[in-house]
């Protein structure tokens, strides 16, 4: 395999670093400021906004898009992943260039299964980064690691859908900006097909019946101004033809939207762990305990080697699963996808727990920031299905390659 990146793509890596480097890095504490000082913390930030403008303007804007379109100049998953890796390194900063979750996720989604009339609606709008949208999948009354086990109901009444449920973990939909939902929902309980239930459906955040009920908080972080929601389905009702690819059709695209979701969370994690390595490096390099350096004690030699494995191993991991997926497909490469799920957020838990560790009590304030990154990399092991599974789905894969075939 040739993971060489092309001429095209070192051209915008070296471009997104430099942009990065003037524009995002020197402004994060700017960010932090701006939101501390809000008074509606769910309100986009200006600086974000401003940088927004300068991104677009620089043509680093829809770079997660597959297609030479809309901005975007149009990248592959192995292409896009070592972009998606700098864009990591601040955990703003996708928003930036609008490739942030849910977002690419919900735009993908839209352009592959809605119809002309909801990408003329939604997707445009999206793709110029004027709203945002939300996923809403995930209950509080199921285990929801299992979807087939998702109790919203959907329900046709003549020219409309009726829904009626109780979601939570949709992240997005507190900002001032979300203007779209995709829910997911059973409009077939009773088919014997338990994959064939579940439909999706686009919901806007106006209609009458959808209730933010709460911002959920990540080990005390809100964060705002995405924010997590818990999301109440009264008697919503909305026309049929908001319904995403027919009735029955939600599981296929989950997989669909899942997969590009799922690799873009691990490009992500790299940067940020990257990002928390050079926080340990340079914290060691700066202290002396017991007059010696802190960078010259075996243990951190120990340490830091291991982050520099367990990073590099993530990544290869990542281009391997980028590169089956364009060549192969995201369901040929869904096991590639499952692994790098596991690996990516652990290799991240571990790195950030490593460098909180190198700077001791002001590690677990929020002066260095790996405190905020340690809640994000604990959550992304839950994000897109839990480890468990993921390591389910990768073992009975391995075993099936020992049972003996079935007798027909």
């Amino acid at each position: 395999m040739n993971f060489e990146h092309s001429d095209k793509v070192k051209a915008l890596i070296e471009r997104l670093q430099d942009f990065m480097a003037l524009h995002v890095i020197p402004n994060d504490q700017v960010w932090w400021d701006q939101l501390a000082a809000a008074e509606d913390r769910w309100a986009p930030l200006p600086i974000v906004e401003e940088l927004k403008v300068k991104a677009r303007a620089a043509g680093l804007w829809n770079l997660f898009h597959t297609h030479a379109r809309h901005g975007a100049p149009g990248l592959t998953n192995l292409e896009f992943a070592p972009l998606a890796e700098i864009m990591g390194r601040v955990h703003w900063s996708s928003i930036v260039f609008n490739c942030s979750a849910p977002d690419t996720g919900n735009m993908e989604t839209i352009e592959r299964y809605g119809t002309e009339e909801h990408k003329e609606k939604w997707l445009k709008p999206l793709l110029e980064g004027k709203i945002r949208s939300a996923f809403s999948m995930t209950e509080p009354e199921v285990a929801s690691s299992d979807a087939t086990n998702i109790r919203t109901s959907i329900t046709r009444d003549g020219d409309h859908y009726v829904i009626n449920g109780r979601k939570w973990w949709s992240s997005g939909a507190m900002s001032r900006d979300c203007e779209i939902l995709i829910v997911m929902g059973k409009t077939d309980p009773d088919n014997a097909d338990k994959h064939k239930q579940q439909s999706m459906i686009l919901v806007p955040v106006k209609t009458p019946g959808v209730t933010l009920v709460r911002n959920l908080p990540v080990f005390g972080w809100d964060d705002a101004p995405h924010g997590h929601a818990e999301i109440l389905y009264e008697n919503v009702r909305v026309p049929v033809t908001n319904i995403l690819l027919g009735e029955g059709r939600g599981f296929e695209i989950a997989q669909g939207r899942l997969g590009p979701g799922r690799i873009h969370h691990c490009m992500r994690n790299i940067g940020m762990a990257e990002t928390a390595l050079e926080k340990m490096c340079r914290r060691l390099a700066s202290r002396t305990a017991f007059g010696r350096a802190l960078a010259d004690q075996s243990v951190w030699h120990e340490r830091i080697a291991n982050c520099r494995i367990l990073i590099d191993q993530a990544r290869w991991l990542v281009l391997n699963a980028a590169d089956k997926m364009d060549r192969l497909g995201n369901k040929a490469a869904r096991m590639e996808i499952g692994m790098i799920k596991v690996a990516a957020p652990n290799m991240l838990q571990q790195v950030v727990d490593w460098a909180i560790q190198a700077h001791g009590g002001a590690g677990v304030t929020t002066d260095s920031g790996l405190a905020y990154m340690y809640s994000r990399a604990r959550t992304m092991r839950l994000v897109d299905g839990p480890d468990e599974v993921h390591r389910n789905q990768l073992a009975k894969a391995e075993l099936g390659k020992y049972r003996p075939p079935r007798a027909k």
